[in-house]
């Protein structure tokens, strides 16, 4: 017996390398051509989070806070980033990471639908981000040249910095080593001040832990220790500037998490220093009112001023080249629109057509001159992408699966701190701009999940999925039998030519849409098992297009009914095993699959399985798909209503989802000899109708003989009976001429019923 397999592997891109040794034959032509840990990665993660909030909020942060306050901020903020980094880390020492840095991550794990809802946001962030940087050149330029035109500064800026990323991210990382020098010149210039005596300010109780008074431009109206908390935290958000650059890394695998870590640790030193540094060098009422006073209590103000322009420049020069390459990789998987044009590298390995529409994007929002309404949305947006990779690590994790083999192994705890901190700082932040993040990137998840987008790798999604369906499946084994409350149609379909299934798929499709399944179990012998494997998948997809589950299953038997005896009872054993099993009379009167078929009726009475006996008319076929009619068997003289109804559980509850699907009408039936017995027979079925809750449901009850009020009943496209025992296959043909119509025969497996 052999399973359908997984048809991931006729998605796979045909450019993707056939064997290993094209892969690494590939990969050793890439190396000769990228950066490594410093260059690539340390540097400008580095000069990304020592930015502009270090020399111009620093201060503000720790005259509020104070030594104390300001240190829990600083640490707490760097806690939330290094678990994330940690994760972040851990899964890059276990794949083969391609370009676009989390978005790449994210995709290889959770699948590109996933990825692209959390890297399209990112792109459009990162992209802002550029502009929010020049928008800080802009007012440390204008402090030293206030004359100059703030729209002429923007441009000159937007202009070097957009010319340096299209020309090659190797001349990007060649201006960051000077921009790098620059910053070191500033904090040397620091250092030398406090070294001469700057650190003369004693520390008061205020001074350890502040009274929050909060900032001039709003009156000092006072600031809450989160409001400050939220000031500080973009600071700490540079952590992905290395990652981007995954693309065009010599070994990201060696070179993100160790430059990464490398970068928070240098960092997060730099900061509790000049922390220290601060609020021993000025008082906290200078500190609160003062935004450029790290500048005039340096040794030398011209050099902190240089470093302030530097680390506006060095974060937004970052952030194009990553951009850029985020939004390539997004084309090279077709994510988003244009994704052939996008997708492309020169010669080189430079994205031009993506850092063209990036420019665009750069250029269109500085035109705004104003992004402080939507500021605050850009770090919800880095915010989701920590998370994301958080619950990325936490499940691949859980999962325990034999591929996740990172070199930097993790305890479970730094992903799930990782995780609920940075929802607690995008809530903490602004819970606003939180829940409309989250919003957006929902949005896009449905965009993409629409359009079953091919990967050109494996994902842990249906790991994932197994987990949990093996959780339940436990779970279901421990809990009692009874499923009446949780029955759905789960039809197991013999199939020996899928071409015969033309005429009746329309009819279970609509039998089991939306939560229902169909189990496709392929009959065949000798010759017959090759074609009828190749068939069986497009037929199970067609299942699937249509909204339905469906799988299949192939046994090699000798006969049908052989076959499909073996089916049903391997298939007994499952957790989520059929529970119907439907079966097509033959058109013309077949003495041997006749006796086939009543072997079969008779044996599975034992598995548990109801039985639908579909005989189709040769002409009306299903008609208009829009009338149906179930048949009450006469129980004269006792129309007792009791919880078992019979064969009618079945019956009904099958007509009630064709009649749903059909957007029809359902008509229950019934024909009792004696005429006394003709209003109870009414009160019973408006009863049943009732509390089977099976509202617009028609009620007919005739007096007389069944088979001559058949063929004058009122007409229907379908028509369900009871299933007579033992079958008598002329009376199914009969009934099939007498209605004119299309007949199903049923008979319940005990675990319908439809009162429940």
């Amino acid at each position: 017996m052999s399973d359908s397999a997984n048809p991931a592997a006729e998605t796979a891109p045909e450019s993707a390398p056939e064997t290993l040794q094209e892969q690494v034959e590939e990969h050793e032509e890439t190396r000769r051509k990228k950066f490594g840990t410093f260059g690539g990665v340390f540097t400008p993660t580095l000069l990304t989070i020592l930015g502009v909030i270090m020399y111009l909020r620093l201060g503000w942060v720790m005259g509020n806070a104070g030594l104390v306050g300001g240190l829990l901020i600083i640490l707490g903020a760097f806690a939330i980033t290094t678990f994330t980094a940690l994760s972040m880390s851990s899964i890059t020492t276990n794949i083969r990471i391609g370009a676009g840095g989390a978005y790449a991550i994210v995709s290889q794990s959770l699948g590109l639908e996933i990825g692209g809802a959390v890297g399209i946001p990112r792109y459009i962030s990162q992209a802002l981000a550029v502009t929010m940087y020049i928008f800080g050149f802009r007012e440390g330029w204008l402090w030293v040249f206030p004359d100059h035109n703030a729209l002429l500064v923007d441009l000159a800026a937007f202009v070097l910095l957009w010319a340096i990323a299209y020309k090659s991210a190797d001349l990007a990382i060649r201006v960051q080593y000077l921009i790098m020098v620059v910053i070191i010149g500033s904090l040397i210039s620091i250092a030398i001040a406090a070294f001469q005596g700057s650190m003369t300010e004693p520390l008061t109780n205020a001074g350890l832990w502040g009274e929050f008074p909060g900032s001039p431009e709003h009156g000092f109206e006072g600031a809450g220790f989160w409001i400050v908390f939220a000031v500080f935290f973009p600071a700490s958000t540079g952590i992905m500037a290395g990652a981007n650059m995954s693309g065009d890394l010599k070994n990201p695998r060696h070179s993100i998490p160790k430059g990464t870590l490398a970068a928070i640790a240098v960092s997060l030193v730099v900061y509790v220093a000049l922390a220290i540094w601060i609020v021993r060098s000025a008082t906290p009422e200078e500190l609160v009112s003062n935004y450029t006073v790290m500048i005039d209590k340096a040794f030398w103000g011209p050099a902190v001023l240089a470093g302030l322009l530097g680390a506006t420049l060095s974060s937004a020069l970052a952030s194009i080249v990553g951009s850029a390459r985020i939004l390539q990789a997004m084309g090279e998987h077709k994510v988003v629109p244009a994704a052939g044009w996008l997708g492309k590298l020169n010669k080189a390995g430079e994205p031009r057509n993506s850092m063209l529409v990036t420019g665009g994007l750069i250029f269109g929002t500085l035109m705004l001159r104003d992004l402080n309404a939507v500021a605050p949305l850009i770090t919800m947006f880095f915010l989701l992408t920590y998370a994301m990779l958080n619950a990325v690590m936490l499940i691949e994790q859980h999962l325990d699966l034999v591929s996740f083999r990172p070199l930097l192994r993790l305890p479970k705890w730094v992903p799930m701190l990782g995780l609920a901190g940075s929802l607690v700082a995008m809530f903490v932040i602004h819970p606003i701009f939180s829940l409309i993040a989250v919003a957006i990137t929902v949005f896009f998840y449905y965009l993409l999940a629409h359009r079953r987008l091919p990967a050109p790798f494996g994902d842990v999604r249906s790991g994932l999925f197994v987990s949990l369906a093996e959780w339940a499946a436990q779970r279901v084994s421990e809990m009692p039998a009874a499923t009446e409350r949780a029955w759905k149609p789960n039809l197991l379909v013999p199939v020996e030519d899928p071409t015969e299934l033309r005429g009746t798929f329309h009819f279970l499709r609509n039998l089991t849409y939306p939560q229902g399944t169909i189990k496709l179990l392929g009959l065949a012998s000798g010759g017959e098992l090759d074609r009828l494997r190749g068939r069986l998948p497009r037929l199970d997809r067609a299942f699937r297009t249509e909204g339905v589950f469906s799988a299949w299953t192939l046994v090699e038997a000798a006969d049908f009914g052989t076959g499909l005896l073996a089916g049903v009872q391997t298939l007994r054993g499952t957790v989520f095993r059929p529970n119907i099993l439907f079966l097509p009379v033959p058109t013309a009167p077949d003495p041997e699959r006749e006796e086939d078929l009543g072997m079969i009726i008779r044996r599975t009475a034992d598995h548990g399985l109801g039985v639908l006996l579909f005989c189709e008319h040769p002409k009306a076929r299903l008609g208009r798909r829009q009338v149906i009619n179930v048949w009450v068997r006469d129980q004269s003289p006792d129309w007792e209503l009791s919880m078992e109804l019979g064969d009618l559980d079945l019956s009904l509850l099958t007509g009630h989802k064709l009649r749903e699907n059909w957007d029809g009408s359902l008509r229950i039936i019934t024909c009792v000899e004696d005429e006394a017995s003709v209003e109870e027979a009414e009160e019973y079925l408006e009863s049943l109708v009732d509390l089977a809750r099976m509202p617009h449901v028609r009620v007919h009850v005739h007096n007389g003989d069944f088979m001559t009020f058949a063929g004058r009943a009122p007409v229907a496209d379908l028509n369900f009976f009871g299933l007579p025992d033992p079958v008598d296959f002329a009376f199914v043909r009969r009934m099939v001429e007498t209605t004119h119509s299309t007949c199903v025969f049923v008979r319940d497996s005990g675990e319908e019923n439809v009162l429940a």
